[in-house]
């Protein structure tokens, strides 16, 4: 947009020429989830909850992600950060379906939909192999409530207890869709984590 001498411009187009546009962009991925206590590039956020911002004045130009649609899932590619564990990545067709595998079962208290928890994780993505965000990296745990997360945590969280370890196989439909919150996750992307509970409130 063309904006003349200020001296014959309405304050009216003046104040757009600075407006602030939110920009929806997914997880994290990578911006703060509102009630995330500890963790600033949280994967996980939903897209509903992580915005991040540009001015209406800047015009840029880039070509589009190219879609994971259809890749099949690769093994992990790559070292894995100090203390992480393996992410058992089901190599073949991306999941379409939420896949939930405990392997470890804990002991302590039960994590309800509707709990906060506190996490370590760590993520790949299905395509690539390649880890795109992990609580090990930062050195501290992830503390966020299940309603304000993607849906393969919405829904794969649950019945988990403290204490226990679980891989999540999550199709694209449940994490970031057609979205691209990351150049490490594709739009359509598929993503494996390997999620241990350490701490949860009602």
């Amino acid at each position: 947009m063309q904006f003349g001498n200020a001296a014959h411009t309405s304050p009216r187009r003046l104040k757009l020429s600075t407006v602030i546009v939110g920009v929806v962009v997914g997880f994290t991925l990578l911006g703060l989830a509102t009630g995330c206590s500890s963790n600033k590039a949280n994967p996980v956020a939903s897209a509903s909850t992580t915005t991040s911002t540009t001015k209406s004045t800047v015009t840029t130009s880039s070509p589009a992600a190219t879609s994971a649609a259809g890749k099949p899932c690769v093994a992990v590619n790559g070292p894995l950060p100090a203390g992480a564990p393996a992410v058992d990545v089901v190599v073949g067709p991306a999941p379409t379906e939420l896949v939930i595998k405990d392997i470890k079962v804990g002991t302590g208290a039960d994590v309800t939909p509707g709990s906060s928890v506190t996490v370590n994780y760590i993520g790949v993505a299905c395509s690539t192999g390649k880890v795109f965000d992990s609580s090990y990296s930062r050195g501290q745990t992830a503390t966020f409530p299940l309603t304000r997360v993607i849906p393969g945590w919405t829904n794969g969280i649950p019945n988990m207890k403290v204490g226990g370890i679980r891989l999540l196989g999550i199709p694209s439909a449940q994490a970031y869709g057609a979205q691209s919150p990351t150049p490490l996750i594709a739009p359509d992307e598929a993503l494996w984590f390997v999620v241990e509970v350490t701490a949860v409130a009602p």
